[in-house]
């Protein structure tokens, strides 16, 4: 292994851990979040299309990857890659808002999918933007 390849792993090691442990948590929560609204009597239809609850944390998981690979990406090129990180990602979750606002589907259905969202945003944002250099 080259000494460049080396400090490369070496620096993005504990990232891609602290990432892959947060899509982890986050994955499991927004499957909490999800049952407990459907347990409330939320329902999770969008279109009249049931949502399961597994797809929470299928999809969690697929872009709390997304992000760790832009971490990655970021920690290798961006000048202050904490900041253009976290100010990415904030923007990245307003933007995953309006899908749900605009869905057919009630209420309180769009509100839970909004929460799941912020759930994952405050798991994985934070556990990412410690391991990125200010």
């Amino acid at each position: 292994m080259s000494a460049t390849r080396t400090a490369v792993t070496a620096a993005t090691g504990p990232l891609v851990g602290a990432g892959l442990v947060a899509a982890v948590l986050a994955s499991v929560a927004t499957m909490l979040v999800a049952a407990a609204g459907r347990a409330a009597g939320i329902s999770l239809d969008i279109g009249g299309a049931p949502i399961p609850v597994l797809g929470f944390a299928v999809l969690t998981s697929f872009f709390s990857l997304v992000g760790l690979a832009l971490a990655v990406v970021l920690s290798r090129t961006a000048r202050h890659p904490r900041r253009t990180f976290v100010r990415t990602t904030v923007v990245l979750t307003v933007l995953s808002l309006v899908p749900d606002v605009i869905a057919d589907a009630t209420a309180d259905t769009k509100a839970l999918l909004m929460l799941t969202h912020l759930v994952v945003a405050a798991i994985v944002i934070p556990a990412v933007a410690r391991r990125l250099g200010a």
